[in-house]
């Protein structure tokens, strides 16, 4: 890849929406498959007055002049300050700076934050396994991480692969046996099933950590952990 064409890939602008500034791609293509859309906000007014938002969608609180009406940044609905009064970051939308959110999806934008803020930057870092294409018998060492944009796993080797994020349709944690007085499997690798524009069926691949490197092991693990997340966050997305 060209550095001029991930120079594009890669460069962002700075807009104002309605909810706040955010740091979207320059070019909408280049999106992040994990980001979300910002919802329609929930008519403060309608010509149908019985279509008016004039309770809290929450507690059924009256909105009046004592009573303000809030918009949920994440799903648009309308809540008065009780129930809308948490100012949290929402990176699935880009958002510079923490945006208003009612208490359910200010939980789940909480909880979303622990991936950019830790397993992201491990996806970022990559880590070596040994790559097994299709059924190929003959695996190879290569580097797998996420490119910065996020939307391509990149395998680096005597060889280089990119597999776009959205076309990975299955992403499974390999392990092995149980730890003596239980606990959790020991994480031996990652199976991952994609599809490739132009082609039919699936192609599937299969990476297996390394084990002769303690270091190396250790990083290993956390990225497919990581990259277990991000393919949790990746089928919601979808879902939206």
């Amino acid at each position: 890849m060209s550095s001029e064409v991930s120079a594009r890939r890669d460069a962002k602008k700075l807009v104002r929406s309605p909810s706040g500034l955010r740091m979207v791609p320059e070019h909408r293509a280049f999106g992040s498959p994990f980001g979300l859309e910002e919802p329609q906000w929930v008519p403060d007014k309608e010509a149908d007055q019985a279509s008016e938002c004039r309770r809290c969608m929450q507690c059924d609180a009256k909105f009046d002049f004592l009573t303000r009406k809030h918009h949920c940044r994440r799903c648009g609905k309308c809540f008065c300050d009780r129930c809308c009064s948490q100012k949290v970051p929402l990176r699935r939308m880009c958002f510079v700076d923490p945006v208003r959110q009612c208490a359910e999806c200010a939980l789940v934008s909480l909880k979303e934050a622990e991936f950019y803020d830790k397993q992201l930057k491990v996806l970022l870092s990559g880590a070596t396994f040994l790559v097994t294409f299709g059924n190929s018998e003959k695996p190879e060492t290569m580097t797998c991480r996420l490119s910065n944009n996020q939307r391509y796993l990149f395998l680096d080797g005597d060889s280089h692969y990119e597999i776009e994020i959205v076309h990975i349709s299955t992403v499974q944690i390999l392990t092995e046996g149980f730890p003596p007085g239980g606990g959790n499997a020991r994480a031996t690798g990652m199976f991952l099933q994609y599809t490739v524009p132009g082609t039919e069926g699936v192609t599937q691949l299969k990476l297996t950590v390394v084990e002769d490197v303690t270091v190396g092991r250790r990083q290993a693990v956390a990225w497919l952990v990581a990259m277990h997340k991000a393919a949790k966050l990746l089928y919601e997305s979808r879902d939206q």
